[in-house]
Formats: structure tokens, C-alpha cells, sequence
């Protein structure tokens, strides 16, 4: 009996490998580097044991509860968990009666507050005295905006650190360390190729949990030969992650070939290569967002003023993304590939924006001309601020011929519209508003 009792207690062992292999010291902590790395500030404040109430915003599984923890060890604080779902105003004060007398006898509690943005006002601001007379040291962590979550009173009261997605490298790092480690896989026999983690690496898009899940339930449906040894497939990682194409390198050539591919077939007005490319992508686990984000950049590129409505259309397929999320969201970013594909083209604005770009760098900054300035004070009007400054709703053909460009580049154009779709009218009507302006 006792046995059995030893042995269902012995977490070790049953605990999910992310629990297991949670780590203990900075030393083991992987990834932040621009927080934890030699001589930066988060580094700094912990090496001399400096901690004062902070924010750690950033996405899930990238170790914000972790840090938490391992900043607690290394400053010797009382370390208390609060959650929003289980912690009440009664909860939060017995802590902090606690964390007051704790504070009278020199000693320092850490209180941590997982998803600080699901607190509600009223539980925020009962840890704001406390934060206040340094009863408590409050370590929230957020996965959302905390300018917008958050109290602003206790906002101001905090450091915010904003914690990164782990890289692909880190994530290797991490299963790599699983399979060795005695905490981890280690005191078994596996045989995986190393292809299949970094495959798994960029499945979990920057989540160390969902990359040590990920594994853990590889080698759990792999198949274990005669002598114990379990085999992890390519097979056995499709099943577990749900991709085919396990082996699009998301950071190498593949990836730059196939935006590019999709990219180019819009251009060509083709929109079933345009969507056999965006499978393509979408299949070897590419972050759908990403792929919004080229179609929106496409839409003001390649189409521009020729439809005026592809970004917008292109915006609102962003919108639908973050909502849903794959695999529903992969119909509305075809939707926005075969709009663009069949929309008129125009770069007319891309080439603006370059030519415009282009003298920024090259030719001198020159003031703006003084009839464009404004003249909030009587001093700034007699230096001629504002002076020849014609509104143009005043008159009657709700135009005028002030200059508006530095006298070095009067006359310069950045902007030639193309005929193409509703562009030709643009073009048409800013002949016209030229061939006024030069008759004047």
C-alpha cells in the first residue's frame, strides 16, 4: 500500500515533461536575452537584488510564471500565488496583513499575480497600498496590453518588461535538453531525427510549452521495438501536430520562395497559383497573420489607388484571422488572395513613397515654407508665420495655388496615377487640378 501510495504521488515522474523540466535558476532559463543577457537592466536589478514591482507582458508559454519564481529564489523573498479566478478582496488583504508583518520583521513577500489583466478593479486596487509602502513586491503577468488592462495608478507603480515569443533556436535548445535530461526524457531510449525537432520548434511558434507537449506526445505514440526503444516518425509528428508539410522552414529559403510565389502570382493576376502558394504556406504551418499582414502590404503595393477598396478588404481579412485563427480562418485569406489577384494593379503609390523616400535621404532638410506654418503667437506672426496661407473651402473651386513643397523641389511630382481601374479617374482629376494651378 504504501508503495502505490509512493508511487501516485510521485510527480517527478507523472507530472507533464513542461512541469518537469521548469527551470530552477537563471542559469537554466532559456531565452530573454535582451532582459537577461550580460549587463541588461532586468539582469543588472537581479544580480544586485534591486526587485521592485513589475509587469511581464508577453505571449503564453514564453516563462513568465518561471521567471517569476526563479526571481523569488534569487532575492530570498516569500514567494505567493494569486489567481484572479480564486483570489477574492478577502483573499488578497490576509496576504497582505501577512506580507505586512513579514515586512516589520525585515523580511520581503513576492506576490505574483498570474493573468494580472483578468483582476478586476476592485481586487487591483487593494494591492495598490501595499505596492505602495513596499509591503509587497507584485510581479503581474500579462498576456494583453497592460496600458489597457491595467490600473493606471498601479500601472505607474510598476516596471513593465515585455517578454518575446522564444525563438526557433530556443525552443531546439529546449527539446534537445528534454531528451537528456533525468527530469525529463532521459532515462529513455529514443530514436529521433533531429529534422523532427526543429520541426517541432516551429510548430510551437514560440511556446516552450507547446513544443515540450508536442514532443512528450510524440514520443508517446511512437513506436517501441523489442529492445524498449520508441521510434518517432514523421508519421507519428503529423498525427500529433496536425501539418503534412512538417519540414517548411519558416526562417530559411523555402519560406522567402513561397511568399514570394504568392506574392508575384497576385501581381500576374492569377489567383489559382495565388492559392495553391497560400496552402501551400498555411499546410507547412506558417502564422496566418503573417501571411495578412503580406496581403495587406500587397493592397497598397501592387492594387493602390486602382481599387481603393483592396485594403480595407485586405484589413478586415487581418481582423478575421486574429478572431479565428486557424484552420477556419484559411477561407477568408483566400478570399482576400483571389480579391487581389483580380483587382486592377497599380504601384503608383509604392513608387511615390520611394521617390519621396529617396530625396528625404539625399537632399537637405529645408524648413517648411512659412505660408504652411502655423501662428499661434503674436511673435510667429510677425516672423511671417501663416502669412499667404489660403483655405481653400473658401473659395470657390475649393482649391488654391500656394506651394506647399520646399522652393528647391517646386513642381516635383511622387505621385504619376495610372489609368488602371478606378485610378484613371484619380489621374483625370489631378490633370485637371494641375492644368488650374499652372493657368493661374
Amino acid at each position: 500500500m504504501m508503495e502505490q501510495l509512493s508511487l501516485f504521488d510521485d510527480r517527478e515522474r507523472t507530472a507533464p515533461l513542461a512541469s518537469r523540466l521548469r527551470p530552477e535558476t537563471l542559469e537554466e532559463y532559456v531565452g530573454q536575452e535582451h532582459l537577461l543577457g550580460p549587463g541588461k537592466i532586468l539582469r543588472q536589478l537581479i544580480d544586485r537584488d534591486q526587485i521592485s514591482s513589475m509587469i511581464f507582458w508577453g505571449p503564453p508559454g514564453v516563462g513568465k510564471t518561471t521567471l517569476a519564481r526563479i526571481i523569488a529564489g534569487r532575492t530570498r523573498a516569500s514567494f505567493v500565488e494569486f489567481s484572479a479566478v480564486t483570489s477574492g478582496i478577502r483573499e488578497i488583504k490576509d496576504v497582505m496583513a501577512q506580507a505586512e508583518q513579514n515586512r516589520r520583521s525585515g523580511l520581503r513577500t513576492m506576490l505574483f499575480a498570474d493573468e494580472i489583466h483578468r483582476f478586476n478593479k476592485a481586487q487591483q486596487d487593494a494591492f495598490l497600498p501595499y505596492v505602495e509602502k513596499g509591503s509587497i513586491i507584485l510581479v503581474g503577468a500579462t498576456t494583453e496590453n497592460p496600458s489597457f488592462e491595467i490600473n493606471s495608478a498601479l500601472l505607474s507603480r510598476c516596471r513593465v518588461f515585455v517578454l518575446k515569443a522564444l525563438e526557433t533556436k530556443d525552443l531546439k535548445k529546449l527539446l534537445v535538453h528534454a531528451l537528456r535530461s533525468s527530469r525529463g526524457l532521459g532515462d529513455m531510449e529514443i530514436d529521433m531525427e533531429d529534422i523532427h525537432l526543429d520541426a517541432i520548434a516551429r510548430f510551437a511558434n514560440g511556446d516552450a510549452r507547446t513544443a515540450l507537449n508536442t514532443l512528450e506526445m510524440a514520443v508517446l505514440n511512437g513506436e517501441m521495438d523489442a529492445g524498449g526503444r520508441i521510434h518517432v516518425d514523421q508519421e507519428v509528428l503529423s498525427q500529433c501536430m496536425n501539418r503534412r508539410s512538417l519540414l517548411y522552414d519558416k526562417n530559411g529559403e523555402e519560406h522567402y520562395n513561397l511568399i514570394s510565389a504568392l506574392h508575384k502570382s497576385m501581381r500576374n493576376s492569377d489567383p489559382d497559383a495565388a492559392v495553391y502558394w497560400l496552402c501551400r504556406m498555411l499546410d507547412g504551418g506558417e502564422e496566418p497573420l503573417y501571411i495578412a499582414r503580406r496581403l495587406i502590404r500587397f493592397a497598397s503595393e501592387d492594387v493602390g489607388m486602382a481599387d481603393p477598396q483592396a485594403l480595407p478588404l485586405a484589413v478586415s481579412v487581418y481582423q478575421a484571422c486574429h478572431f479565428l485563427g486557424m484552420p477556419e480562418c484559411d477561407v477568408h485569406l483566400t478570399h482576400a488572395a483571389v480579391y487581389l489577384s483580380m483587382a486592377p494593379k497599380s504601384n503608383a503609390l509604392y513608387t511615390a513613397c520611394e521617390d519621396a523616400k529617396r530625396d528625404v535621404r539625399e537632399l537637405p532638410a529645408e524648413p517648411v515654407p512659412l505660408q504652411i506654418c502655423n501662428a499661434p503667437t503674436g511673435l510667429m506672426k510677425e516672423l511671417d508665420y501663416g502669412k499667404g496661407y489660403v483655405y481653400a473651402h473658401d473659395t470657390q473651386e475649393k482649391l488654391s495655388r500656394m506651394k506647399c513643397l520646399p522652393e528647391s523641389l517646386n513642381g516635383r511630382r511622387y505621385y504619376l496615377p495610372s489609368e488602371e481601374g478606378q485610378e484613371k479617374r484619380v489621374k483625370e482629376r489631378l490633370e485637371q487640378i494641375l492644368r488650374w494651378k499652372e493657368s493661374g
